[in-house]
């Protein structure tokens, strides 16, 4: 007996409302984590650059913690621990029904699951994207940084105008690597409860036993993404300048000269 796939399971009726509803899940949350790492990566670069032994010391102990911690053991923390540990009002209000609180395609984000999701993945990758965005701040000769500040400029005009934009060039896909191992880490906030996309795939097994052809069109959507996502990291960022082979001459010598 020779077996063949049936991917009418899973592209008709209710599994494929899961497998939409996953992805479009999986897409919010990589948007809004994404978001939050980068609002998180300009505080700890900030506090970084500071003069302060404090602030120093502060995200040294943050890029540790978060780096060396398993992201489940993270998001069940959040999940179980830090979220039980609110006033019960705000518990309530989180769990309660909000209309406005929805994304297109009836996705909730105003829930226990989605902000704890989001908010986990976004602190652990803020600790690894701080690192790769100061690496390549170590990239950039020093002799720039003495130029600048011998014409005045200030240590914000120095990072903004001369130091941030060749380091962020220099770290570009290393970072863009980062935020797509955020999406593809989202899968692990079903072990949360979280209905991304690997939480309703895997529904599919119990629903009619299409276990292949689910997590099949799972990979395909995730491989999909993945790529999307790179190809607008690499759109959106800096582009190096060409350099000039060696021995071009940048204008004709004059006769004589």
């Amino acid at each position: 007996m020779i077996w063949h796939p049936d991917w009418a399971g899973v592209l008709t009726g209710q599994p494929l409302q899961w497998i939409i509803s996953g992805f479009l899940t999986t897409l919010y949350v990589s948007i809004i984590g994404s978001v939050l790492a980068t609002l998180l990566v300009v505080l700890l670069l900030a506090l970084r650059l500071s003069n302060s032994r404090v602030a120093h010391g502060g995200v040294s102990v943050f890029v540790s913690v978060f780096r060396n911690t398993p992201l489940l053991v993270q998001l069940l923390f959040w999940y179980f621990a830090a979220y039980g540990a609110l006033p019960q009002t705000w518990r309530f209000y989180i769990g309660d029904n909000h209309p406005w609180a929805v994304f297109p395609g009836n996705i909730a984000w105003l829930t226990p699951e989605f902000l704890c999701a989001a908010w986990g993945l976004a602190l652990f990758t803020a600790a690894f994207l701080v690192e790769e965005v100061q690496a390549g701040l170590n990239s950039v000769p020093k002799g720039q940084t003495e130029a600048a500040v011998s014409q005045g400029f200030s240590r914000w005009a120095l990072l903004q105008s001369i130091l941030l934009p060749q380091a962020l060039t220099n770290a570009w896909q290393p970072i863009t690597g980062q935020y797509l191992n955020l999406m593809k880490l989202s899968s692990l906030a079903t072990g949360i409860g979280f209905a991304e996309l690997t939480y309703q795939v895997s529904q599919i097994e119990s629903y009619n036993a299409h276990a292949f052809e689910g997590f099949a069109i799972g990979t395909l959507l995730y491989l999909a993404l993945g790529l999307i996502l790179g190809a607008l990291m690499t759109l959106l960022g800096p582009k190096r300048p060409q350099r000039r082979p060696q021995g071009m001459l940048t204008e004709t010598p004059k006769d004589g000269i």
